[in-house]
């Protein structure tokens, strides 16, 4: 384990910036514990008090620089899923990424998960309906979510922000009002894609959530931003490839990098970039917690 590598994120203490980002792996703890022997953190499919069924098939589909998902938050409601996790065996801190319509829902859905390292919250999720991106552009709503959630924790609650906003500074802020300990940035962007020859949308829900390397400019410039305005950390999301761009996000303000699509491609991302990074830090002599932010000095 290379020390050059490790960073403290809101009381969690990470072997290396990497987090598995949410909705990637399904709903089994075998495929997070794969994950979890090279990522820093993993973060679960997020996951509501109910099951959810999600949209019908075709849900996935590549596009040239990345992929349009409609899932639909399927998930196996917040007692099976509890059940389930009991069998991640926590070679990297496991974080719970929640959903809910309400404070309420999100507050309640903490109590299924004693053993997690903190939570995060879904407040960007562009393609369900009635929650993620249906009450996380509203500021009032956002803070009143994460103060409800913050009532009934002492875990670090990160909450998950949309580029699809008015303003997502303020968005971040007040988060950061609620007392979150952190903000993940970005979700996916709105999207679709045609059948040219079908003359009809490809996805059974017409649009969904885009994601991959196309977006990591907006990813970018939105970690920029709220770390021009925030306080608490920032992980940043959207994009990630290779380990120039966990580099670039940790510049930009990132504490910590979320990869996700890139799993699609490789299965070996994580692996691949941690090896990266440590020769990386070798060659600058630095701790890539000295990094975060340094884009930002005059």
């Amino acid at each position: 384990m290379s020390e050059a590598l490790k960073v403290r994120l809101a009381g969690i203490e990470m072997k290396n910036p990497l987090m598995l980002a949410s909705g990637i792996m399904g709903s089994y703890a075998s495929s997070l514990n794969r994950i979890s022997e090279f990522a820093g953190a993993v973060v679960s499919k997020s996951i509501g008090l109910k099951p959810v069924e999600g949209y019908d098939n075709p849900a996935v589909i590549n596009y040239s620089h990345g992929l349009i998902n409609a899932v639909g938050l399927a998930s196996p409601g917040a007692e099976a899923f509890a059940k389930e996790l009991k069998d991640y065996v926590l070679y990297a801190p496991l974080i719970v990424s929640l959903f809910g319509s309400s404070p309420e829902e999100f507050s309640k859905l903490v109590e299924y998960f004693p053993f997690s390292d903190g939570f995060e919250l879904n407040l960007s999720c562009p393609h369900a309906k009635n929650v993620g991106l249906a009450v996380g552009n509203d500021p009032d709503l956002v803070y009143e979510i994460v103060r409800a959630v913050k009532k009934v924790t002492e875990k670090p609650v990160f909450a998950k922000l949309s580029p699809n906003v008015r303003d997502i500074v303020e968005i971040g802020k007040a988060a950061e009002e609620a007392r979150a300990d952190g903000v993940v940035a970005i979700n996916t962007l709105r999207g679709m894609k045609i059948d040219i020859f079908a003359k009809k949308p490809i996805l059974s829900n017409v649009s969904g959530g885009v994601s991959g390397e196309g977006i990591k400019p907006i990813a970018i410039k939105c970690v920029w931003d709220l770390y021009e305005e925030l306080s608490i950390p920032i992980i940043g999301c959207g994009g990630v490839t290779s380990w120039k761009d966990v580099i670039e996000f940790m510049l930009a303000g990132a504490k910590a990098v979320q990869v996700g699509s890139a799993l699609y491609y490789s299965n070996r991302i994580f692996y691949s970039l941690k090896e990266s990074l440590i020769a990386y830090t070798r060659m600058t002599g630095e701790r890539l917690e000295e990094i975060v932010g340094i884009a930002h000095r005059e």
